[in-house]
């Protein structure tokens, strides 16, 4: 089911007709395309693909040192897709019937994506085993998926069809037809069908959420909300013009990763040049080598991505990229703080990256991805606000004078056109600007639901059509900032801590590494609550590990003036979404099997501020 090569329009040394060959040279897409670009002017995403198949763009796939390994050109994923398409029909599936595709990196996935849409079927991403844990906490989360999506089709590559057989065959009650590899299924027969066009109102895919504080749930997109978010990204967001070419990391699994860097750039024909996101994490410089060899001038990270490439970024490393065609680096998916883009810009300045192109955005799966984007080329922009005054009064005060203790956070920009950000308080009413409340989105791009979840559902949008997104900020001067999650804020005998804060004080003690903190709150029996904060940690003195947990509820003391529960755990044990972040939801379930069934050891120690 592998890909078909192209060479810049120019035949290849020798095709087959096999969708499993694969020829000697590899040359990848180009830039500029033949046909006139559309910027996702479509109502489907069948029809942008068929579109984009009448030029020469589409996607390449690298490997960790940077080798091109294949090409999967919009031209030959069409006619591939197609042929997919058909050997499901075969299997008589209803309409809509859902498919299950661990996504990893590779043009196989594509494939199986556009072929389910062609076929009238609903495919879903599922994530392959990074950062996930446990053997059987990874299985646990594809059967979790399967049972709640009713999935019909389930396909996985080589590499993870073993977890796969063993999440499908531990399903308490299935609507499995078929499951298998790619491989597999290319020995199906073909069915003669004309397939049936699809229409804006019927479920493009479902996108799971990451459960980074709750458990996944399948997120309902139509083709119209699909549609209606590229052209806001294309459009709107990003600006896309002649000449743009895109670069990634990002996971296909994710929303920024399947609608941000698969889905727009196609639905604006550009080509993309992807690395694996473990290749990524072993060698993160080969993303930036890639935006500057390829001349890509779109590219996103989520901001543990960009911190990354500036820790392992040497001198040398610099004199050997040119990043001056990088317009767009965009980035989002979890809290953005301003010293990681700074850091990043001062670090790569030398190497020709402009700190105008940074664009800080805010989205998520319930609305397709994009709700805001910054102007661009501006730059990333912050406020600096009175930490004291934000807790005790949930209102933002600009801080002028130097010496007081803020906070700062990224200016995320405007809704897109045809959407709408509001903040709430407590009571749902209104609240001004400069005021800390809920996010609220109402637009064109919100689902329609979650997956077989009417009380889900029913609690995330309200009746006249706005989403509860979760999260918390605040609007000034019409642009939006993000404080937290409102299921990471702790509250704390009338105070409102951000879980985020506990775990950036965690992590300025040289013990504690970047994202190996998390901070949640637990009930007592006496209906108060108690912050706790969980460490990984490396240290194997217990007085080094005593003077840590010292130090850690100290400051949390004098920053917060509370009392917080420590507990220090070995390196990885603290659970993460499919996406990477760390999960408080999951961490606060393990802490408290942990209190309640073990003992302290010299690996896990406990300790509550005396």
């Amino acid at each position: 089911m592998s890909s078909t090569i192209a060479k810049l329009g120019v035949p290849p040394v020798q095709k087959s007709n096999s969708l499993s060959s694969r020829i000697d040279v590899v040359v990848p897409t180009p830039t500029v395309n033949s046909s006139p670009q559309k910027r996702a002017d479509f109502t489907t995403l069948v029809e942008s693909l068929e579109y984009a198949a009448q030029g020469e763009t589409g996607y390449n796939f690298y490997d960790s040192r940077g080798n091109l390994k294949s090409v999967l050109a919009y031209k030959d994923l069409c006619a591939n897709s197609k042929i997919i398409a058909r050997r499901l029909s075969g299997l008589g599936l209803a309409r809509n019937s859902r498919v299950a595709l661990i996504a990893d990196t590779t043009p196989e996935f594509i494939e199986l994506f556009f072929a389910c849409r062609f076929a009238g079927l609903v495919p879903f991403a599922m994530p392959v085993p990074v950062n996930l844990g446990s053997r059987a906490i990874y299985v646990q989360q594809l059967r979790g998926m399967l049972e709640s999506s009713k999935a019909s089709v389930a396909v996985a590559n080589l590499d993870f069809v073993e977890f796969l057989n063993e999440a499908v065959g531990s399903l308490v009650s299935s609507e499995l037809k078929w499951s298998g590899t790619p491989e597999q299924l290319d020995l199906l027969p073909e069915a003669d069908v004309v397939f049936s066009p699809n229409t804006p109102d019927e479920t493009a895919y479902l996108q799971f959420t990451s459960g980074s504080t709750r458990l996944p749930r399948g997120v309902v997109i139509t083709e119209r909300a699909l549609m209606t978010n590229l052209r806001g990204i294309v459009c709107n967001g990003l600006d896309v013009r002649l000449g743009d070419r895109c670069a990634s990391w990002l996971p296909f699994y994710h929303d920024m990763g399947l609608v941000g860097l698969v889905l727009a750039p196609l639905a604006a024909q550009l080509s993309v040049d992807y690395l694996a996101t473990r290749d990524f994490a072993v060698r993160p410089l080969q993303w930036l080598k890639l935006i500057s060899r390829n001349r890509c001038t779109i590219a996103f990270s989520q901001p543990f991505g960009l911190k990354l490439c500036t820790l392992r970024a040497r001198e040398s490393d610099l004199a050997d990229l040119d990043l001056s065609c990088w317009r767009a680096a965009g980035v989002g998916a979890e809290m953005i703080r301003m010293d990681t883009l700074k850091s990043f810009a001062a670090k790569f300045a030398a190497a020709g990256f402009d700190e105008r192109a940074f664009l800080p955005c805010y989205g998520l799966a319930e609305s397709t991805l994009a709700v805001s984007f910054p102007d661009i080329s501006r730059g990333a922009r912050s406020l600096r606000v009175d930490a004291r005054t934000l807790i005790e009064k949930k209102i933002a005060v600009r801080v002028q004078a130097e010496g007081r203790k803020y906070n700062e956070f990224v200016n995320c920009g405007r809704p897109l056109p045809g959407h709408e950000v509001r903040i709430v308080d407590d009571t749902d009413h209104e609240v001004p600007h400069m005021t800390v409340g809920s996010i609220l989105v109402r637009g064109g791009s919100v689902m329609n639901g979650y997956f077989n979840n009417a009380e889900e559902t029913a609690r995330a949008i309200r009746p006249d059509g706005w989403l509860d997104t979760g999260d918390i900020g605040f609007l000034f001067e019409d642009d939006l900032y993000i404080t937290g999650r409102r299921t990471d804020v702790i509250i704390v005998n009338g105070r409102n801590i951000r879980a985020q804060d506990v775990e950036e004080l965690a992590e300025q003690q040289p013990e504690v590494r970047a994202r190996e903190a998390s901070a949640f709150g637990i009930s007592n029996e006496d209906g108060s609550t108690s912050v706790v904060l969980v460490v990984e940690c490396r240290l194997a003195s217990a007085v080094d590990r005593q003077s840590l947990i010292n130090r850690l509820q100290q400051m949390v003391y004098m920053a917060f003036g509370v009392s917080c529960l420590v507990e220090l755990v070995p390196p990885h044990t603290l659970p993460r979404t499919s996406s990477g972040k760390l999960s408080r939801f999951a961490a606060r379930q393990g802490f408290l099997r942990r209190a309640n069934l073990e003992q302290p050891t010299a690996a896990t120690t406990i300790h509550t501020a005396g």
